[in-house]
């Protein structure tokens, strides 16, 4: 059995932490899931990039809308996780106007973030 463990984070946190303390944390969670990898437990993982950088597809009454953001009402919950190849933000919106759970829910268009520039970065 598989499980995607989604991580949420609180902006107000992060930005309280000391200097360099967010780079600690993130080199030793590489180090960690490379750990986790090597004995089999975790299977893959991605960082998201920003909410603000997010995009929101509903389809009502056979019009697709977009918004900005992550603007999904409480009554909706998340249901899945779709990981596409886009050449561009407007071809994943178009993508995700086309999968049917626009019209029962709503569909966010994120970014995801290298993380292999993050590893480089922090140094792990």
């Amino acid at each position: 059995m598989q499980y995607l463990l989604l991580i949420y984070t609180d902006d107000t946190l992060l930005d309280g932490l000391a200097e360099g303390e967010y780079d600690t944390m993130m080199r030793g969670c590489l180090q960690h899931a490379d750990a986790l990898q090597a004995d089999g437990t975790l299977l893959g993982f991605q960082q998201l990039e920003h909410a603000s950088t997010a995009k929101t597809v509903r389809t009502r009454g056979g019009r697709t809308q977009v918004f900005d953001g992550p603007f999904s009402e409480t009554k909706e919950m998340l249901a899945g996780f779709n990981l596409i190849e886009a050449e561009s933000e407007e071809e994943a919106l178009r993508i995700a106007g086309e999968f049917p759970w626009a019209r029962t829910g709503s569909i966010e268009v994120r970014p995801v973030r290298d993380v292999g520039l993050v590893r480089t970065r922090v140094g792990a």
